[in-house]
């Protein structure tokens, strides 16, 4: 089992920055790739941003060039860094790992960080 505990969030103006951070605890030795996914009110979890543990980046659109995710394997933490953030980008914020082999993988998911950007 993998425990994620997430911290940062909160409201901001439009066109501020906020960062978010992610550490795992547990089993973490099986860890494959952390990252970031969001949802919104009435909308589908969609991915922000996730990092494999061999630094393979993927980014959702609507974030690439405003957002930066990294990771620091050996502490098993997960940061992103939000810039120039925009109303749309309100949603709660999860942190998600990825353990398991090529064959088998299990998504763990933190609690959630409420992050709000106010126009």
């Amino acid at each position: 089992q993998v425990q994620l505990m997430e911290s940062g969030g909160g409201l901001v103006h439009s066109g501020g920055s906020l960062r978010l951070a992610c550490a795992a605890s547990g089993t973490t030795l099986d860890i494959v790739a952390m990252g970031w996914y969001r949802q919104a009110p009435g909308k589908e979890r969609e991915v922000v941003a996730t990092r494999t543990n061999g630094g393979d980046t993927n980014y959702g659109e609507s974030v690439k060039g405003r957002f930066t995710i990294s990771r620091d394997n050996a502490k098993n933490t997960v940061d992103l860094r939000m810039n120039n953030l925009k109303p749309e980008d309100t949603a709660v914020y999860y942190c998600n790992a990825v353990s398991g082999s090529s064959s088998i993988k299990v998504n763990y998911w933190g609690q959630g960080t409420q992050v709000t950007v106010s126009s």
